[in-house]
């Protein structure tokens, strides 16, 4: 518990530290604490430190911390990694939030596949903002035409945009890409009345995405500590 339990105050310290030099109030700011890979015993040492919140990148492995969790109605899941159309089902039936719509089929699968017993489910367009051809995501030219097809769709609702840039451990470089989420959320904002999330800022780049205007940091290593994958 111990470790679980200072590193989510060092990281709410930090958020708070961030939000503060740039005159904004750390209650804006949702810390996402991603578990994907971690078992549910951490996930539970991080509920017992009034952490709600988690993020899932594996559909299955996320599935399965639902329900084991299915108890607990003030966790909110978030599913943040690559979304196969073979897998959207698993998702739109079980998580809160898709941070990762890159296409309009996978937005039209999750609406139709959202049980009626449920509120719509929350997406968030990812913008592929460093032009990485290793990386999902649309360009932002392709923003207006993709939200415009998402925003009626009744089984989704479109909240924002999300962003994962390429490494960079320059503030004044982590700033300038991360602005031009800002704008174009911004720009979004204006014209949908839904739209209040831009998930943006991970462990390195968390106080430049805070200072462009983030309102939700994915924060996995910084509280869990370091991944193994050998079982993935």
């Amino acid at each position: 518990m111990n470790t679980i339990k200072q590193n989510l105050v060092n990281v709410r310290s930090h958020i708070d530290i961030a939000a503060q030099k740039c005159g904004r109030s750390s209650e804006d700011i949702t810390l996402l604490a991603v578990s994907k890979t971690k078992p549910v015993s951490d996930i539970e040492k991080a509920i017992a430190c009034g952490q709600t919140e988690f993020g899932e990148n594996y559909v299955q492995e996320g599935v399965d911390k639902i329900h084991y969790f299915a108890d607990n109605p003030v966790l909110v899941w978030h599913f943040i990694g690559p979304l196969q159309s073979n897998k959207t089902r698993l998702v739109a039936e079980n998580f809160d939030w898709c941070h990762t719509i890159d296409r309009l089929k996978i937005a039209q699968r999750l609406s139709d596949q959202r049980p009626d017993s449920l509120p719509p489910l929350n997406v968030l367009i990812q913008i592929n903002i460093s032009d990485e051809n290793s990386k999902s995501g649309i360009n932002l030219t392709e923003l207006d035409g993709l939200a415009a097809q998402i925003s009626i769709l009744s089984g989704i609702k479109l909240r924002g945009l999300m962003a994962i840039p390429a490494p960079e451990s320059k503030y004044d470089k982590q700033v300038e890409v991360l602005e031009k989420m800002h704008l174009a959320f911004k720009q979004l904002q204006s014209q949908y009345p839904d739209i209040d999330t831009l998930s943006m800022g991970m462990t390195s780049d968390m106080e430049a995405a805070i200072a462009c205007g983030s309102t939700l940091v994915r924060i996995g290593t910084a509280i869990f500590g370091a991944r193994d994958y050998t079982t993935k």
